[in-house]
C-alpha cells in the first residue's frame, strides 16, 4: 500500500470516512462539522464544504438511498442529516431508558431498517482506552426500524465498532474492537437471530468497516495487537478495572499512536483478499477505509486530512 498524501486538511480527526453515489468523499470532524469534498484525478482536495454541524462529536457514518446521511455522534446519539438543506435530526438519543453515550457505527438496509453499534456502555468517547483495558463487554448492536423504537439485537459485546450488511442482507459483520474479531448477527434464513464468529484472531484492533461495490469488506485496523493487553485480559475484573481507570487518564493526554498503517479486505466467505501493511507511516491510526476508485481513502481519529492511497495488489 503507498501512501500518496492527505487531502482536505481542514477535516480535523475524520474518525469515518464514505463515498458517496457521485465520488464524494464524506467525513465527520472533531468539532462536529460533516465536511463533503471531492478529489481531483491526483487525489488532492478539489472543492470542500460543510454539510451540517451536529453540535457533538460524528464518528460513523452512512450515506442513505435518497442521498442523506446518517450520523453516529458520541455524545448526541444517532443523528440523519439533510445534505441539502444541513439540518439535523436526533433519530434515537437512548435505548432501553438509557442514554446513548457512546454510538459508534451505522449501516442502513434496503427498506430502511438501520443497524448501529455503541460501543460502551460505561465510557464515552474520551476515555475509550479505558473500555478496551477494562474489557467488560458492554457494546451494543441495536436496530431501528422505520417509525420504530431503539431495540437491542446483541448485548455484552467488546467495544462493538464498524458494521455492514451483506450485499443479500443476509447477516450483519460487527467489529469487536477488544477481541480482535468480526461477529457476524444473522437477519435472515434458518440461523435469523443467531450470533457466530464471522473471523477471529485479527492482527490489531478492528474499528471501521465499509463495503466495497465489488462486496468486499475493508476493515482499518486502528493499531496492532498488543501482547500486554491479551495478558491484562485474563486477570481478575479488578486488575482490569484499576488498569481501566489509569487508561482512561491516558486517552485524555493523547499519547501518540503506533506508526503502523494496516488495512484488511475481506469477502463474503471469510477468506482474507487483501492485507496491506504501510510501517513508519506519518499518518496514524487509522480508524476507517473506504475504497475509492481504484485506491482507498484513509480516515482517522487524531489526525488532521484524510489519507489517500494507491492500489491494493491481490493477495
Amino acid at each position: 500500500m503507498a501512501l500518496l498524501h492527505v487531502s482536505a486538511p481542514e477535516a480535523e480527526g475524520p474518525e469515518d470516512v464514505q463515498v458517496d453515489a457521485s465520488g464524494r468523499v464524506l467525513t465527520g470532524t472533531g468539532d462536529g462539522r460533516i465536511l463533503r469534498f471531492t478529489l481531483d484525478e491526483a487525489g488532492r482536495t478539489d472543492h470542500s464544504e460543510v454539510l451540517a454541524r451536529t453540535g457533538g462529536r460524528p464518528l460513523g457514518l452512512e450515506v442513505t438511498a435518497d442521498d442523506g446521511l446518517l450520523v453516529c455522534d458520541a455524545r448526541r446519539g444517532l443523528l440523519r442529516v439533510d445534505t441539502r438543506a444541513g439540518s439535523v435530526e436526533v433519530l434515537a438519543d437512548e435505548v432501553d431508558g438509557r442514554p446513548l453515550r457512546f454510538c459508534s457505527n451505522v449501516t442502513e438496509a434496503s427498506d430502511g431498517t438501520v443497524y448501529f453499534t455503541v460501543s460502551s456502555r460505561r465510557h464515552g468517547l474520551e476515555a475509550w482506552l479505558g473500555d478496551i483495558l477494562e474489557h467488560t463487554g458492554t457494546g451494543l448492536l441495536v436496530r431501528l426500524r422505520p417509525g420504530g423504537e431503539p431495540e437491542v439485537l446483541l448485548d455484552g459485546l467488546q467495544f462493538a465498532n464498524g458494521v455492514a450488511l451483506a450485499p443479500d442482507e443476509s447477516f450483519l459483520i460487527v467489529a469487536e474492537t477488544g477481541a480482535y474479531r468480526l461477529t457476524r448477527f444473522w437477519l435472515t434464513g434458518p440461523r435469523a437471530g443467531r450470533r457466530d464468529t464471522f473471523l477471529d484472531g485479527l492482527p490489531g484492533f478492528p474499528d471501521n468497516i465499509s463495503r466495497s461495490p465489488g462486496g468486499l469488506y475493508w476493515i482499518a485496523i486502528a493499531s496492532p495487537r498488543e501482547p500486554a493487553l491479551d495478558w491484562l485480559h485474563r486477570r481478575s475484573g479488578t486488575v482490569r478495572r484499576a488498569a481501566g481507570a489509569m487508561g482512561a487518564a491516558v486517552t485524555r493526554l493523547r499519547a501518540r499512536p503506533r506508526t503502523t498503517v494496516r488495512v484488511l479486505a475481506v469477502d463474503s466467505e471469510s477468506r482474507i483478499v487483501h492485507d496491506l501493511v504501510l510501517r513508519r507511516s506519518p499518518y496514524r491510526m487509522v480508524t476507517s477505509v473506504c475504497a475509492f476508485g481504484d485506491g482507498l481513502v484513509l480516515g482517522s481519529l487524531n489526525e488532521r486530512g484524510v489519507a489517500v492511497c494507491g492500489p491494493p495488489r491481490t493477495r
